[in-house]
């Protein structure tokens, strides 16, 4: 291990606790990656300032993927935008009305959109897409720079929303199971695996450099382009099952425990 160059890092379940916090060791460790050319990368569902805001200090020596693969930045230079057709945009946004208890979120560039009254939703939301805009119909014309539609149930995203939304795989899209509530579509071949590959290319770093964690489904690709992948102890089977090493739990900040051992500040 000690060729690792690149540690990447889901953030939600993950690298912050349940109560969406990171670890008060971060900094000391980060300055110890530093040192060593050890590039720290978050990798989240979540929309670019969703993550930064948590990185303010060093965001412009750092990687960045955001939108579960769909934008990726490394020291404030972007390396790769994707975008959603406006046709497929309207098709997901009417289905998911369909859906009883389902809400959408429409995420771009600058901003997060939503269409809903439900204001308790908006907090929640709020947590992950910190800049947010609210429309009365997601399916006009809102935004050119469109990554991909988060839908939410209350209830659950395997049970409730992927049933419903799986239709779209056969239009070439992908739709992942992002989280306990939480499921995402993208373009195809949109993932955080394939946003790695074009970090790892553009860095000249190999999988076998790479140290990765995750949580959920939407990190498996991910998981699969690093050599030490790490499944959280609270991550879903899924997970468990392809990844090559497990941490400790997120609420126990088993990132930075791993990462500890591996630099040997214990």
């Amino acid at each position: 291990m000690e060729y690792i160059k690149l540690i990447v890092t889901d953030m939600d379940g993950t690298f912050l606790n349940s109560s969406h916090e990171m670890s008060p060791e971060f900094s000391d460790v980060y300055k110890e990656l530093k040192k060593r050319n050890i590039l720290f990368v978050p990798a989240s569902g979540r929309q670019m300032p969703g993550i930064t805001h948590y990185f303010g200090d060093i965001e412009s020596e750092i990687g960045f993927i955001a939108e579960n693969g769909g934008y990726v930045v490394y020291k404030d230079q972007e390396l790769f935008a994707d975008t959603l057709e406006y046709e497929h945009i309207v098709e997901i946004i009417k289905t998911v009305r369909e859906i009883p208890g389902a809400k959408a979120v429409l995420s771009a560039k600058k901003y997060a959109y939503y269409e809903t009254d439900d204001q308790q939703f908006v907090d929640f939301f709020s947590k992950y897409y910190t800049q947010n805009m609210k429309k009365d119909d997601l399916t006009e014309k809102i935004d050119d720079t469109a990554f991909k539609i988060a839908v939410y149930h209350p209830d659950g995203s395997e049970k409730y929303l992927y049933p419903a939304l799986k239709k779209f795989e056969a239009l070439g899209l992908e739709v992942v199971i992002s989280g306990a509530h939480w499921l995402d579509v993208m373009n195809k071949d949109i993932n955080k695996g394939n946003a790695l590959k074009i970090l790892q290319k553009s860095l000249g770093i190999s999988a076998e450099n790479t140290m990765a964690f995750g949580d959920y489904m939407n990190d498996i690709e991910m998981l699969k382009n690093a050599k030490y992948s790490y499944a959280m102890k609270n991550a879903h089977p899924n997970v468990k099952q392809i990844a090559n090493f497990e941490a400790s739990t997120n609420d126990s900040f088993g990132v930075l425990k791993t990462i500890k051992d591996f630099l040997q500040l214990n």
